[in-house]
């Protein structure tokens, strides 16, 4: 489903709630709404492919809603999870070179609802808003960090160190709860690629902590009751 302006929002009014997102931090009302309705809406259903690794990039796109996971394929045919993506994140490459293509592949965890624009309005946007531009760096210095963070943790790091880190920055990124805890809509198997690890450690671990009273683990995600006790495992290794 694809409408022409996003779903919820005039481009005449007020998106209040996109300016929350740290890509508009700082950018006035009215700029806001103007980058905004350059683009169009589109909606994803759960496991369909945002962009595949090799198509050519010629979209970025905001999430709304959801959440996705962003993925690589080993030689031997094993995916690995790169990062995950929510709302408020920006998803795909911006090709800045002539024939670039995606080398990752980008699928909904989720049903998610994304503003889309073409690569040549999204140049155009940048040149134009000097504070959205600014804001899109930071988004990416900070992905970055992450990446290297999370490169460090697998080099250094005992499985549980890792999966208690990794958690605890999903649960700072995913905006939803039960009853005031922060809850990861990721499965034993995502944790596992994301993490470096395999199947069974996961769900040997998840099952001890769970024990502990710390999360309760599901077959649909990871439900985090005692934040500081999950944070004293991180800090092992």
């Amino acid at each position: 489903m694809v409408s022409s302006a996003v779903d919820g929002y005039s481009p005449a009014g007020r998106p209040a709630s996109i300016q929350k997102f740290p890509l508009f931090s700082g950018v006035p009302p009215a700029d806001c709404t103007t980058i905004i309705s350059r683009g169009f809406t589109k909606q994803y259903q759960r496991r369909q492919h945002l962009f595949s690794i090799g198509d050519r990039v010629d979209q970025v796109l905001l999430l709304l809603s959801g959440s996705v996971k962003i993925t690589q394929v080993g030689i031997r045919g094993s995916e690995v999870i790169l990062r995950v993506g929510v709302a408020g994140d920006l998803e795909g490459t911006f090709g800045l070179w002539p024939e670039c293509k995606h080398n990752s592949s980008g699928q909904a965890i989720q049903p998610c609802t994304a503003v889309v624009w073409d690569l040549a309005t999204f140049a155009r946007l940048w040149e134009q808003f000097a504070l959205f531009r600014r804001n899109t760096f930071r988004a990416l210095e900070q992905r970055l960090h992450e990446m290297e963070l999370r490169v460090r943790e697998i080099s250094t790091e005992d499985v549980s160190s890792r999966l208690s880190s990794e958690l605890i920055r999903l649960s700072n990124r995913f905006s939803h709860g039960v009853d005031g805890n922060a809850e990861v809509r990721l499965t034993h198997t995502d944790l596992a690629q994301l993490t470096g690890t395999t199947l069974p450690t996961v769900s040997r671990l998840l099952s001890r902590w769970q024990k502990l009273g710390i999360v309760s683990a599901g077959p649909g995600g990871v439900l985090i009751r005692d934040l500081a006790a999950l944070e004293k495992f991180s800090q092992i290794e």
